[in-house]
């Protein structure tokens, strides 16, 4: 199966492309198994993945409104990334 260690640098790159649908299976066990021993990597696909989240809500919202975020939105945002800011 190769090489089955990878660097933070190499499991952050696997982390995106899995997000976006691109990463192999064996990328997957790849990352997978890096997160076993790494806390670091496994916290940044998880606030990786909720950033995704957040902005395709701002997406979504954007697109079925045509505006703005809401004042009331907006402050949904700030709360989200600030929690995002002190998972870091």
């Amino acid at each position: 199966m190769g090489k089955m260690k990878i660097t933070c640098e190499e499991a952050t790159a696997i982390c995106t492309k899995s997000q976006y649908g691109a990463a192999t299976l064996t990328d997957k066990i790849k990352l997978n198994i890096h997160f076993m021993f790494c806390k670091v990597c496994r916290l940044f696909s998880k606030q990786n993945s909720e950033l995704s989240d957040m902005c395709a809500m701002a997406k979504r919202y954007q697109e079925t409104h045509k505006c703005c975020l809401s004042a009331e939105d907006k402050e949904k945002l700030k709360a989200q990334i600030k929690e995002f800011d002190k998972e870091k």
